[in-house]
């Protein structure tokens, strides 16, 4: 007959492949669950100094500060296969050369459903606003949105935006930070 080490061999084998069924099911079965998280982001102030690189200590570039309100409820977003969700604030602005940029100003890690209602007051950026060829000279206007992505148990990463402002100008540029 058989030895028992292939018994426990089909044992496993048949085991496994039914876990690996039931997480194609779980993963299959919260891409149709549909949330639509609602939120507002305001920009209290935006500022841009002048100040010396770290790296390079004769060389100015400019940097953005930020001041911002977000009030956003992402309870929505958490169901049965949520592990966690990443929310961030994000800038888009245009460079003198064309060239659309995007930077992560702000980032939180929301772990349960009861810390989902996302409120933050004079919140600052996190990481640094700076622009790579030195200077928002001629960058028209920046737009900035509150992002979040879901990440699963089981499944695919899902991104998504709960609120969006309007243009904001970037401002001239101020004396140098010492």
């Amino acid at each position: 007959m058989h030895s028992t080490f292939s018994r426990i061999s089909n044992i496993s084998s048949f085991l496994s492949t039914c876990l690996m069924a039931l997480l194609v099911a779980v993963a299959v079965s919260s891409l149709f669950l549909t949330a639509d998280p609602k939120g507002k982001v305001d920009i209290v102030s935006l500022k841009v100094y002048n100040a010396k690189a770290k790296r390079y200590p004769f060389k100015e570039q400019e940097f953005g500060f930020v001041k911002f309100d977000i009030d956003a409820d992402l309870q929505s977003l958490f169901n049965w296969n949520t592990k966690q969700l990443f929310v961030y604030l994000e800038a888009e602005y245009s460079n003198v050369q064309g060239v659309n940029n995007t930077i992560v100003l702000w980032d939180r890690i929301v772990r349960r459903k009861e810390d989902a209602h996302v409120t933050v007051s004079s919140g600052r950026n996190k990481y640094k606003f700076k622009e790579l060829s030195e200077s928002f000279r001629n960058a028209p206007s920046a737009e900035f949105s509150l992002k979040y992505n879901v990440m699963p148990y089981v499944g695919l990463l899902t991104y998504g935006e709960a609120a969006r402002t309007e243009a904001h100008e970037i401002p001239e540029t101020r004396d140098a930070i010492a």
